[in-house]
């Protein structure tokens, strides 16, 4: 069943690569359920062993607040506060969601070569050795996304948690916090995808460079707006905390395209016409090299007594 669609349909495959929409269809729920096995498989392994990844996830929040080794207040003097859990499944639904967010962010790996893989096919065949880089990159991207949420926890606990009133102690459902922890984690993570997406969109000729570079300005601004809707705190240092490694993460993706888009156009001139554009021709006359001279044919026999015999009433071979 998750046979990839152009294997199936390799007997009749089209000499570029193309296929009809039922097949492209077909591949991508290929692609997204091979993602899925994958996450969920992960998820499963890491729901068995949740206890010491949910230790590793409250760790930033119990250390931010103050509240580990029998602490009663914060270092900023507020209350400090407690983590805890309601109702008989809570436990239960605290260890899915540990495992589902380990599932999401140790698969990445795959669901990222996923990606890459229904995309690939666009690509011509030099191109598609770039699949393993692709991962390569891709993968520490999002772990990288993803670690930078965890670090900036405490600073968000802190700072969510400074708005406690006097003499008000915080209980903090654990499955929220964690669901904050997902969030953040997922966010992040993805949000470091996006220059990755743009080469990539440069790779299969979606986006050109050229045409990315005048999108600066408004990537920037998107990026920043995405950054304070993403971060739950919405203050500036942790929105700036986010925006900035992943303005410099386009502009690294825009000096990519431009290398690539160079490199094209090294190989093909006419790579970047439309497929109805006729390419430009040179009408420069060349240059004429040294003129020839070409010896005049000798005489015909019957002219030979200079016209004067004449052979049917004509004075040539005619």
């Amino acid at each position: 069943m998750l046979k990839s669609a152009r294997k199936q349909g390799k007997a009749d495959k089209d000499a570029e690569g193309r296929m009809p929409l039922v097949e492209h269809l077909r591949e991508l729920r290929n692609r997204l359920l091979k993602s899925v096995l994958a996450i969920l498989v992960v998820t499963i392994v890491a729901a068995v062993y949740y206890r010491p990844i949910i230790d590793f996830l409250l760790e930033p929040m119990l250390s931010s607040v103050g509240c580990a080794g029998g602490a009663t207040v914060q270092r900023n003097g507020s209350p400090c506060a407690e983590m805890t859990t309601s109702g008989l499944t809570a436990p239960f639904s605290i260890a899915l969601k540990v495992g589902l967010s380990a599932g999401i962010v140790l698969s990445a790996p795959v669901w990222l070569y996923q990606l890459w893989a229904f995309a690939a096919p666009g690509l011509h065949k030099n191109e598609k050795k770039y699949a393993l880089s692709f991962v390569a990159v891709g993968a520490p991207l999002f772990l990288t996304g993803a670690v930078l949420a965890y670090k900036i926890l405490p600073q968000t606990a802190e700072i969510l948690l400074g708005f406690t009133p006097d003499h008000v102690k915080n209980l903090l459902p654990v499955d929220d916090y964690l669901d904050l922890v997902t969030r953040m984690v997922v966010v992040f993570g993805i949000a470091f995808e996006l220059p990755l997406m743009l080469v990539l969109l440069n790779f299969t000729g979606v986006l050109s460079a050229k045409r990315l570079g005048s999108w600066w300005r408004a990537m920037v601004l998107g990026i920043t707006i995405f950054a304070a809707f993403a971060t739950p705190t919405g203050d500036p240092v942790t929105m700036l905390t986010l925006a900035s490694p992943i303005v410099a993460l386009y502009f690294i993706a825009l000096g990519v395209c431009l290398l690539n888009d160079r490199r094209r156009k090294n190989n093909n001139p006419d790579a970047d016409l439309d497929d109805d554009e006729a390419s430009p021709l040179d009408l420069t006359p060349a240059a004429l090299g040294e003129v020839e001279t070409v010896p005049a044919p000798s005489a015909l026999p019957e002219q030979a007594d200079g016209g004067r015999h004449r052979i049917n009433g004509y004075d040539d071979a005619t």
